[in-house]
């Protein structure tokens, strides 16, 4: 049961090299998979040695998952240079750059070592979170959300690097930000259903992952709890009446609006309790050693809990089985570098080019316009 707990996990840590400490951490809990963040990487070789010293402290392949949509959240900026955010390549209007988009992304990804990308994003670009948004949701529009996100799942999966839908069931309508607060959604799940939930609708064949976000939603849940420790949203919504089959990973749980509704013990089990896969813990250690405890003395004190606890590490053990892409054995070169650094300007140019050459016919009409008037 202790070797199945640790497949529940994936966790964040300090530092840009191996340590004493966390190896000991990782090799205690076994964990699913490893993040990091802009604080654990200086380089693309340092990147690279470190996900590869992670994976000889653990025996099962481990997901090596980074956060990289472009623009504002962009791991690899200071080590290969800036990558486009979703909105500006959606402005492009073109779907070959949509597909482009993910499949840069993924080679930058593979390359450093990385075979799971948390994107693309799938919330709405609607009024209420666009100051917390910003250029990470695309459209208002769902259908076009779709369109850019089947792309860019595809130039993922080109460069073998699987994505993550995320946040479920869509932060479009959510105006505080779930790192420090806990937003409440009223919004019936009907116009949730039409609206927010048909990116995961339509895409969940071409989703690895599912990221469950910490916002409430009252008017589905009859309570203020968050979708990431919800039955009602994970098991009965997203399984169930979706028919999603792939992975359902938390938020990180050390986030604001998650420990404003639960200590990070109860988050963690009401997660896979609600039938999510996979509890992210993000940073501290403590954190994810209370974590890891807490799951396995509930599974020890509840058969219920223990047989969802070998439900969900069966299904992430088969998913590695199957879908896990192999990590490169050595690091990139110099040159490798380079020629990324190299293609994400080329590929920057080419989106702003794109967009310009589609605002010009924009402008000229409405400069006639003015001129029959």
């Amino acid at each position: 049961m202790m070797h199945e707990i640790g497949q529940l996990l994936i966790i964040g840590f300090d530092g840009t090299e191996i340590s004493p400490r966390l190896a000991s951490l990782l090799t205690k809990i076994q964990p699913a998979g490893v993040i990091l963040f802009a604080r654990n990487i200086t380089s693309a070789a340092q990147t690279h040695t470190l996900l590869r010293e992670c994976q000889k402290c653990v025996s099962m392949p481990l997901f090596t998952c980074v956060d990289l949509e472009g623009g504002t959240v962009d791991r690899f900026r200071d080590v290969l240079g800036p990558t486009p955010s979703a909105a500006d390549v959606f402005a492009s209007g073109d779907p070959k750059l949509f597909r482009k988009h993910g499949r840069v992304i993924g080679q930058n990804c593979l390359a450093l070592g990385f075979n799971v990308d948390f994107a693309p994003v799938l919330d709405l670009a609607l009024p209420a979170s666009q100051k917390v948004m910003a250029t990470r949701a695309v459209s208002a529009d769902p259908k076009q959300v779709v369109i850019y996100a089947r792309e860019f799942l595809r130039g993922l999966s080109d460069a073998d690097v699987l994505g993550c839908g995320k946040h479920f069931p869509g932060l479009g309508e959510a105006n505080l930000d779930t790192h420090h607060e806990l937003p409440r959604v009223e919004k019936p799940l009907r116009k949730l259903w039409n609206e927010d939930l048909i990116p995961y609708r339509v895409l969940g064949r071409q989703l690895s992952f599912i990221m469950v976000s910490h916002a409430a939603f009252p008017a589905v849940t009859k309570t203020s709890t968050p979708a990431s420790l919800s039955k009602k949203w994970i098991a009965d919504i997203l399984r169930k009446k979706i028919g999603y089959r792939a992975l359902v990973c938390s938020d990180d749980l050390e986030m604001g609006a998650a420990l404003a509704a639960a200590s990070i013990e109860q988050a963690a089990i009401g997660h896979i309790r609600a039938g999510g896969d996979l509890a992210l813990i993000c940073h501290q250690e403590e954190l994810i050693r209370r974590a890891h405890e807490a799951l396995s003395r509930e599974a020890e004190r509840d058969r219920r809990f223990a047989e969802r606890v070998q439900a969900a590490a069966r299904r992430v053990l088969a998913f590695k089985m199957k879908h896990l892409p192999r990590m490169r054995t050595q690091p990139p070169s110099a040159a490798r570098v380079d020629h990324l650094t190299r293609q994400l300007w080329e590929f920057g140019e080419e989106v702003r080019m794109a967009t310009l050459a589609r605002e010009k016919p924009i402008t000229r009409a409405k400069r006639t316009t003015k001129e029959r008037t």
